[in-house]
């Protein structure tokens, strides 16, 4: 079971950009996948999630750390069985062996932040079908990562998730499943990632779920007081690799 995700936000340069994306796909991460324990790799492009959504977020707090990366236009994703096949060898030590093609080539990214978290728990929506292959996340996703202001805000944030937004997307129409993610390597300890057949999917019902959960008083809305977002997060997009079944 992959218990154990690696996320990497960056933002890439427009110059060279085709060679780096036709690298990282046809060479790079299939390496990655070979290692032992990865079970998945997958890349996304962010979309930024519609005015709609943008106006649900405006006011969120966000990270003012400035070792925080910023980088949010792409996010690599690397399943594995457990967060150790992260950790033997770490991030650093793979960093010294680079060839230096890779380094060339995962130089070209800016404003790199990456985290090692580990699965609390999940639950699986209507179409968790469309994960192909096997196990990789589906179509399209939002992924947010962040902290609480006081220790006491877990609490409430934990019983949040599993009694009101979880419970939603294990029914919602066009909902592939939703992970609550903890951090062992991160600024932000917290991270959710949604997954979805499609954009239309998302914004036809998560949005709106969104929209009406802010209403003055609700749960919704208390947990947007205190959560502090990194600057990438929430990211919204469609996977780029792998290409679904029949899509090329």
């Amino acid at each position: 079971m992959d218990r154990g995700i690696r996320a990497t936000w960056y933002d890439l340069p427009k110059e060279g950009r085709e060679e780096y994306l036709g690298w990282l796909h046809e060479a790079h991460l299939p390496r990655v996948l070979a290692r032992e324990g990865h079970l998945w790799a997958a890349h996304f492009r962010n979309e930024g999630g519609g005015e709609r959504f943008h106006q649900v977020i405006k006011k969120m707090a966000r990270a003012e750390d400035p070792a925080v990366g910023a980088g949010k236009g792409y996010l690599v994703l690397i399943g594995a069985e457990s967060t150790r096949a992260f950790f033997d060898p770490t991030a650093p030590q793979r960093r010294e062996r680079w060839t230096a093609e890779e380094r060339g080539m995962l130089g070209r990214r800016t404003g790199v932040y990456a985290c090692v978290f580990a699965e609390e728990y999940r639950v699986e929506g209507p179409q968790a079908g469309a994960r192909a292959p096997g196990i990789t996340p589906g179509p399209y996703i939002q992924m947010g990562n962040f902290n609480v202001k006081a220790i006491e805000d877990g609490h409430d944030l934990g019983g949040w998730y599993a009694q009101h937004r979880l419970p939603f997307m294990a029914k919602m129409r066009g909902g592939v499943g939703a992970r609550k993610l903890a951090a062992a390597v991160g600024w932000g300890r917290h991270s959710i990632l949604y997954e979805y057949v499609s954009a239309e999917a998302r914004e036809e019902e998560f949005v709106g779920h969104e929209e009406i959960g802010h209403e003055a008083g609700s749960w919704t809305s208390r947990v947007h007081t205190y959560v502090v977002h990194a600057p990438c997060s929430p990211f919204v997009g469609p996977r780029i690799w792998p290409p679904f079944p029949g899509r090329g």
